[in-house]
């Protein structure tokens, strides 16, 4: 008769190295996902900028001027543009307005900036590697990175 006995299990020692080699890996790959979801969401700023400045040079084709907007403007023709980058404000990256260029009046230039991570839209989000996006009607594109950063922040 034998007495042998077989058990088809795993160890606890066997489960905690399997956890911390998940746990290894996880922290490895963390880093990595987190910077490609920033990028992914600089674009959506980015391409809302671009859609804003379409609205304002067809606006001003018809108007011969541009149009101040913000979260909190009240006039019309100013909640006609979305302040916000995404498809709802609350799953925003962004937060956009425009003002005037520093350099000329509203009528011949506008700069429209893409706030990321305001009151207004996701207040999570943080971009350190490019902040504020502008974009103005003359085809300046800027950032205003966090000091020290060298990231191309356009394409």
């Amino acid at each position: 008769m034998d007495n042998t006995r077989t058990d088809w299990g795993f160890t606890l020692v066997e489960m905690m190295i399997v956890m911390a080699i998940v746990v290894i890996l996880a922290a490895l790959a963390w880093p990595s996902y987190s910077h490609q979801a920033a990028r992914v969401k600089r674009v959506e700023g980015q391409v809302a900028l671009i859609d804003a400045m379409q609205q304002q040079e067809r606006f001003h084709a018809q108007h011969n001027r541009y149009v101040e907007f913000s979260a909190d403007a009240g006039d019309d023709e100013a909640q006609a543009f979305h302040w916000w980058s995404g498809h709802a404000p609350a799953g925003s990256a962004y937060e956009l307005d425009a003002h005037a260029c520093a350099d000329a009046p509203l009528a011949e230039c506008v700069e429209i900036r893409a706030r990321p991570g305001t009151v207004r839209v996701d207040a999570h989000f943080r971009d350190p590697d490019c902040g504020v996006l502008t974009l103005d009607s003359r085809g300046r594109q800027g950032a205003e990175p966090a000091a020290g950063t060298s990231v191309r922040c356009w394409p």
